[in-house]
């Protein structure tokens, strides 16, 4: 016994050696295998850039529904102002129905300065408030790209769960759901690059 030696393989060995080739449940059985190995490592990385995408969208949702509460604001504060010039102005014309002729001149002269004011406000407060739609229509829009993006992205998901189970009983008709889940995913995916 000089040069040789004597190696006894455990039961579970010879089973590891005939899987890790494939040849454990046949040729076909291991094909399987590394297909839906392969075609799950490239579903879960879709699934992550979707996430991502996902998050991005929800951020800008909320970004620019902050930036339409600010404007909507902003227009708010003007027309307080608006009201304020309003008040000033029936102020000067009850003071000027009232005032002796040589300050009505006086009092008129307020009168069209709080006038002219009040339609300078208008337009700002009117600019603002349309700056306003235009943020909170972009965040609606942004929040319908997030759904999208979360709906493919749970189709994935949903698609891998599949692709463990169908590894585990060797199912075909498993394998082929995972497959038609992961293309519903990358449609929902598409619908949402092109914000549909």
């Amino acid at each position: 016994m000089s040069g040789q030696e004597f190696h006894v393989h455990g039961p579970h060995d010879h089973e590891l050696e005939h899987a890790a080739q494939g040849a454990h449940d046949g040729p076909d059985k291991g094909g399987m295998i590394a297909q839906i190995a392969v075609v799950t490592a490239i579903i879960a990385t879709v699934g992550a850039l979707f996430s991502y995408q996902g998050g991005a969208t929800q951020a800008n949702a909320g970004l620019y529904k902050n930036n339409a509460a600010i404007k909507k604001t902003e227009a708010s504060n003007q027309w307080n102002f608006f009201q304020a010039k309003s008040t000033k102005q029936s102020l000067s014309e009850f003071a000027r129905d009232l005032a002796p002729e040589d300050k009505k001149v006086a009092y008129q002269g307020k009168i069209d300065r709080y006038e002219k004011e009040k339609n300078e406000i208008t337009v700002a407060a009117e600019k603002l408030e349309s700056e306003a739609t235009v943020w909170d229509k972009s965040s609606d829009e942004q929040m319908h790209q997030h759904h999208r993006w979360a709906q493919a992205t749970t189709v994935l998901q949903v698609s891998i769960a599949l692709a463990a189970i169908a590894l585990l009983t060797r199912k075909k008709w498993l394998e082929y759901g995972m497959f038609a889940l992961a293309g519903v995913g990358l449609v929902l995916g598409a619908l949402a690059a092109l914000h549909i």
